[in-house]
């Protein structure tokens, strides 16, 4: 995992596939192209976990969009963190699925990841290649 501070939102564009406890899983993050320079813009994902209350409508996973901002790391952290807002297949509410991921950046690579436990190295990440 990289160990590498945060990202720009120009860096982190791309599409991620999924690694350990999110393999199977794709998410591509697309810059805003009306407003360009945002810290945002368009995100796809294929196979997203479904959080529990919409697991019985949606399934395990679901397809989907919405929109991603990218948010500066915090006092004491170095890594930003990508917040998602889906609007297809519905709209969630704050904590209905998965809809912050941690990012981490070396020379190679891009990873976002979830963060429940920073003690512990996350089994739910997503890479991207930056080449």
């Amino acid at each position: 995992m990289p160990d590498g501070g945060s990202v720009s939102s120009a860096e982190i564009v791309g599409t991620y596939k999924g690694l350990r406890d999110a393999k199977g899983i794709s998410l591509t993050l697309e810059a805003d192209a009306e407003r360009p320079g945002a810290s945002g813009g368009r995100v796809t994902v294929e196979n997203w976990p479904t959080g529990d209350w919409y697991r019985p409508e949606l399934g395990e996973t679901f397809d989907g969009s919405g929109t991603w901002e990218l948010q500066p790391a915090r006092e004491g952290s170095e890594r930003s963190t990508v917040s998602l807002t889906f609007t297809k297949p519905r709209e969630f509410g704050t904590n209905d699925t998965l809809d912050t991921l941690t990012a981490a950046a070396d020379s190679d690579r891009i990873v976002l990841f979830e963060n429940d436990d920073p003690d512990i190295c996350p089994r739910f990440r997503l890479e991207s290649g930056k080449g």
